[in-house]
């Protein structure tokens, strides 16, 4: 996971979910799409593990007091155009709702930002399937250019 040092932000501490903590990052995931069915555990253990050994995927995690609270997930991805230099791609950040609107999705989409700067990326892409204007404003604030490409998304055809 993360090889940058781990940061403290206004008592909040912005630092690479650690292995063992699969179980937590699990329980913030539920908010992100509680509809989702859950996987097995020996499944989900198995890509985390995976995931873990892959230093081009960095889980950063908000810890509040021991309790993670948020998180994102940053992939690095390289490239051969714009210089051999690589993108990034933020997924699935999610606050826990007992702590929203505290700036701790800001602080760390910032982190995962810096983190992607310092690996060189050329930019930095997020997708998000809300439309509410305070959604979108909150990425704006954190960064983000609205309108900028157009995004596309395919889905495996059903099989039901």
């Amino acid at each position: 996971m993360g090889k940058v040092n781990d940061i403290v932000n206004a008592s909040v501490l912005i630092r690479p979910i650690a292995q063992h903590e699969l179980p937590a990052l699990l329980a913030l995931y539920h908010y992100l799409h509680p509809e989702d069915e859950a996987p097995s555990d020996v499944d989900l253990s198995l890509v985390w593990a995976q995931i873990c050994a892959d230093d081009k995927c960095h889980y950063w995690g908000a810890d509040l007091d021991g309790e993670l609270v948020a998180t994102c997930t940053l992939t690095v991805i390289p490239n051969l155009t714009r210089g051999g230099r690589p993108y990034g791609l933020i997924e699935n950040v999610v606050t826990h709702p007992d702590y929203r609107k505290q700036g701790l999705g800001s602080q760390i989409l910032a982190y995962a930002l810096k983190i992607a700067w310092a690996q060189n990326c050329y930019k930095v892409m997020l997708l998000t399937g809300s439309k509410r204007e305070a959604t979108l404003r909150f990425y704006e604030n954190a960064g983000f250019k609205r309108g900028v490409k157009t995004g596309f998304i395919a889905y495996p055809e059903s099989t039901d």
